[in-house]
């Protein structure tokens, strides 16, 4: 349960100070690679083609993509 909590917190944090759309949450998703481990770089990389090539909102969809990758869906 608590690192649901903290996949709420740290996804709250990036889309409150990410002012200009998904793409400018960017940087808030290496920093949250590199503090927490939860994705590497390279899986970030894959996180965004994902992201933007299915419908929706790319924060919503990289959000649920680290989500069910640490929720041990895929891994």
């Amino acid at each position: 349960m608590m690192l649901y909590l903290q996949l709420f917190y740290e996804f709250f944090k990036a889309g409150l100070f990410a002012v200009g759309g998904g793409m400018a949450t960017i940087p808030f998703l290496y920093d949250i690679s590199d503090k927490t481990g939860w994705f590497t770089h390279q899986e970030l990389a894959n996180m965004i083609a994902v992201g933007e090539s299915t419908p929706g909102p790319i924060g919503v969809n990289m959000a649920t993509y680290v989500g069910f990758v640490t929720g041990n869906g895929a891994g």
